[in-house]
């Protein structure tokens, strides 16, 4: 009954597989991926991220055989959302020394072409040298306000409190705000649990919080959380600069519906995972991680208030356990 797939290009669940085993670089990656949607396409938008011990690239498809991609800044995070997000571009740098901007070898003609620049100001056919992505190829829909821009606001909110404000009808940005920035400089250095708190998140302290004793019915239910019950793995990748290559990555892992999970740490080149968090199986029991957090989720989400600090008891103990096992391990 095999049926062979039709030619449409490559698409989200292809680009791990094509690209990470050859690539020696986040730069060299960005690369690789590029040329292969050049040649063959993409039959969807999507984004990915390549990381090293040096650089984080972030490469966007724009649909066809399009691309661009930029250098996220060294002192800077990143909030992606699921929607094209890059709100800044310099042509000349992606054609020229292509030191924190990459893209499809065509992409000034094709956008001319097209008439895609739409930033205000230009001057002559072509487009800008530097220009907005978001704005020529992006979206900022009525589902987009609900499902994308408040998870980049929330993130933000929590991780530069102090820089700007956030609540209220004078807010510099508001949760259905479409110049959110795509990177920003922390007020601190982020950790490992910051970046787990953001991802778990359901605008807590906020009269949007689901779970929450702040504003009413509607605004609980006004935007999409983070944190939702139909999330099933999440990962945060922690790459040492101060650990030898052997053991420099760290992949840390949690199953089941993030505000009810923990994370685990893994080093991702080892040859055998302990029984307990590999062995997830089709039937629901307490004897495997994976369904262990499920179970806590569906018990605890219809009893928040009362089942909240036993969650964050666990996840602040499991995640102590996880430091100490590294550095053990480190030792």
């Amino acid at each position: 009954g095999y049926v062979p797939a039709q030619p449409g290009g490559l698409g989200e669940e292809d680009m791990v597989t094509l690209v990470l085993p050859y690539a020696k670089s986040a730069r060299d990656g960005v690369r690789i991926l590029g040329e292969l949607l050049e040649r063959y396409g993409t039959y969807e938008n999507n984004g990915i991220a390549f990381s090293d011990v040096d650089e984080i690239w972030w490469l966007e498809t724009i649909g066809g055989h399009h691309w661009i991609a930029r250098r996220v800044p060294d002192d800077a995070y990143v909030t992606m959302p699921n929607q094209l997000g890059i709100d800044s571009f310099d042509l000349d740098d992606a054609e020229g020394d292509q030191a924190d901007h990459m893209c499809s070898a065509d992409l000034r003609s094709w956008m001319a072409e097209w008439h895609l620049d739409l930033t205000l100001g230009v001057e002559g056919d072509g487009p800008a040298a530097v220009f907005n992505p978001r704005e020529a190829f992006g979206s900022h829909s009525d589902s987009d306000h609900v499902y994308n821009t408040p998870r980049a606001w929330y993130m933000q909110r929590f991780l530069n409190p102090y820089d700007e404000v956030w609540d209220g009808p004078d807010a510099d940005h508001k949760p259905t705000s479409d110049d959110i920035p795509w990177a920003r400089q922390p007020e601190r250095k982020v950790t490992i649990e910051d970046i787990k708190y953001v991802l778990s998140s359901h605008y807590q302290g906020t009269p949007f919080d689901p779970y929450g004793q702040l504003g009413d019915e509607r605004t609980r239910h006004m935007y999409r959380t983070i944190g939702i019950n139909r999330q099933s793995q999440l990962a945060v990748m922690q790459i040492r600069p101060y650990r030898p290559q052997a053991s420099r990555a760290i992949q840390w892992m949690a199953y089941g519906s993030n505000p009810f999970n923990t994370l685990v740490p893994f080093f991702p080149n080892v040859d055998t995972t302990p029984a307990y968090l590999e062995d997830t199986t089709t039937r629901v029991t307490s004897e495997n991680f994976y369904w262990a957090n499920r179970i806590i989720a569906a018990l605890c989400d219809g009893a928040f208030r009362s089942t909240s600090n036993a969650v964050e008891r666990y996840q602040e103990k499991t995640g102590a356990m996880g430091h100490r096992l590294v550095a053990a391990t480190d030792e």
